[in-house]
């Protein structure tokens, strides 16, 4: 083969379009190059931002799934430590019975005694026992002529409340013992027995009166006072005439029912 030199060979194919049936023009024609083969269409590339947008999204997940496998191996159930057992249900307390004694009352501000002192130096009107036939008051009392005595007042004494006096003493044809407004009595008749609370209460109240006694020493009187509570009187002494006229009584006054 001779050497080809410029401007000479083969022809320069005219610029232009590309032929219809995919050759350019010029080429794979009858006259064209020899071993010339025909331009078979490019491969479209993927799009960057789909790869871009796939790859971000697997780094994501990987990164999700990470801190959820660390987070259950750091969990107290998980298997990375911590206790194992599941956690027991709380046992609720039992409910606290309510008390039955009633609360105290305070001390009065600036008293040192407890409220159980103060309420037990502070009696009831009736005796502790309270009940009917304890004794309420027993000793010695001296009545004498226009000093009617209370016997429902601890100790006997005479009322400025002259109601409220329930026996007197005076002097008419002997020395008198007088039941006042409303007490009563009558005089023991057994001899030998002094007279109990049940003895004088059961018959005080269906023979006992409010008349006036001649008195002598060792005379037994049950009675019952105004304010209703049964009353024994034992004359012991008498002594005086007239305005002088008083007697001394051993007396025992019980409690009444409340």
């Amino acid at each position: 083969m001779s050497n080809q030199h410029p401007g000479q060979g083969w022809p320069t194919p005219p610029a232009g379009p590309p032929a219809a049936d995919g050759y350019a023009p010029g080429y794979g024609t009858p006259g064209g190059p020899p071993n010339a083969y025909p331009a078979g269409p490019a491969a479209p590339a993927a799009p960057a931002s789909h790869r871009t947008a796939w790859i971000g999204a697997g780094a994501t997940l990987a990164a999700a799934v990470i801190t959820v496998f660390g987070a259950y191996l750091l969990s107290p159930n998980g298997n990375g430590g911590g206790a194992k057992n599941p956690p027991q249900a709380a046992t609720p307390a039992a409910p606290q019975a309510p008390s039955s004694a009633p609360a105290a009352a305070p001390a009065a501000p600036g008293s040192s005694a407890s409220p159980a002192a103060s309420a037990a130096a502070t009696p009831s009107q009736e005796s502790a026992a309270g009940a009917a036939g304890t004794v309420r008051w027993e000793g010695a009392l001296v009545i004498a002529y226009a000093e009617d005595k209370d016997l429902d007042s601890t100790p006997p004494v005479r009322s400025e409340i002259n109601s409220e006096n329930d026996f007197a003493v005076f002097q008419f044809t002997g020395r008198m013992l007088r039941p006042e407004r409303g007490a009563k009595a009558l005089v023991w008749a057994e001899a030998g027995k002094v007279p109990s609370y049940a003895d004088c209460a059961g018959v005080v109240d269906t023979q006992g009166t409010a008349k006036d006694f001649a008195m002598k020493t060792g005379m037994v009187v049950c009675g019952r006072t105004n304010a209703g509570r049964v009353v024994r009187l034992t004359v012991k002494q008498l002594a005086g005439d007239a305005s002088k006229t008083q007697g001394t009584f051993d007396v025992v006054v019980w409690n009444k029912a409340t």
